[in-house]
């Protein structure tokens, strides 16, 4: 009983330590993109709220947070409330099996750098993102707004349309590793990361990650100069803020799941694997940056037939193709 405990109690040490380490690193993606955004754009960005701008994160929260809190006339009041919670949730569970370096030895103990290790931590990762698609839609449909509604008309189709892509992407790469479990697959890239053996799952992957993210030149969703932000229309301050972070925390979570299933994860020469982890994200959130600041928005009909008549397909031949090659 006391070993179960005691499991219990490392469980949610990790897990507020590693909620805790995500939430502060995607305030300051978001100080990253508004500089990096700046340079591209030539011009400066923030850099008035302390030394650099280091601390406008913390601005923008109090910003946020203070803000007036109102809830819309003819509003479902609970399921208004409550969507916000289910996409910041399902962005933060999925930190639990994502290993963010090698195991390591303190004091006698080996201490895993990660929450859990799931046999079926891929399927846990496609049930969550799958969930966040309710946020987005009932939080459109509860706005009482048209303007809201067809936002989450639009993600909902758009996530699930790219969840199938994102889904074959992964398939080639279980097919290599063997396992649904990350952290095994991080281990089955010591040899050799999974991008030179799978360049076409790779490509897929990354190009599903800007849909699933609703970020440029995929952000049909909020589409800010057509639905006025779309399903988050209708929402304000600190709920605003629930959705702008889960955004943000997306970015962070497709750029950590690219480095885990192509890039060998914390595998590296010299440095520590977590500071090999750490690069390896980093340099995948400033290509969504400049893919933002380079690509415009495409057509909501070119959006869909690229997701089912080229990456779909994609997706399918290279899975036929790889299972031939594995016989």
């Amino acid at each position: 009983m006391a070993n179960a405990w005691g499991i219990v109690a490392e469980a949610v040490v990790k897990s507020l330590l590693l909620s805790a380490l995500v939430l502060t690193a995607t305030a300051y993606v978001t100080l990253l993109e508004r500089r990096l955004l700046g340079r591209l754009q030539i011009r400066i960005g923030p850099d008035r709220v302390g030394p650099g701008g280091l601390l406008q994160p913390l601005a923008d929260a109090i910003k946020l947070i203070t803000k007036e809190d109102f809830i819309p006339a003819g509003a479902d009041r609970f399921v208004y409330l409550i969507c916000p919670v289910l996409v910041m949730a399902m962005a933060v569970f999925v930190w639990a099996v994502i290993p963010i370096g090698p195991s390591l030895d303190l004091f006698g103990t080996t201490i895993p750098l990660y929450v859990a290790d799931v046999n079926v931590a891929i399927l846990l990762i496609l049930g969550a993102s799958s969930l966040s698609v309710y946020g987005f839609i009932l939080g459109g449909w509860s706005s009482n707004s048209k303007y809201s509604l067809l936002g989450g008309l639009r993600s909902s189709a758009q996530i699930i349309s790219y969840e199938l892509t994102l889904a074959l992407a992964v398939i080639a790469v279980i097919m290599l590793a063997r396992s649904l479990s990350l952290v095994r697959i991080v281990e089955a890239q010591r040899d050799g990361w999974f991008i030179l053996r799978q360049p076409l799952a790779f490509l897929l992957f990354f190009v599903a990650a800007f849909a699933e993210t609703n970020r440029s030149p995929f952000d049909l969703p909020e589409a800010e100069q057509e639905l006025i932000a779309g399903y988050q229309t209708e929402y304000g301050g600190f709920k605003f803020g629930m959705f702008y972070v889960a955004e943000y925390l997306a970015i962070i979570t497709q750029s950590a799941l690219v480095t885990t299933l192509f890039l060998g994860g914390w595998h590296g020469p010299l440095l520590p694997g977590v500071v090999w982890f750490a690069l390896k994200t980093l340099l995948f959130v400033c290509v969504f940056v400049w893919v933002r600041a380079t690509l415009p928005r495409v057509r909501y009909d070119q959006l869909m037939g690229l997701g089912w008549k080229v990456l779909i397909p994609l997706g399918l031949v290279n899975i036929v193709i790889s299972a031939l090659l594995l016989i």
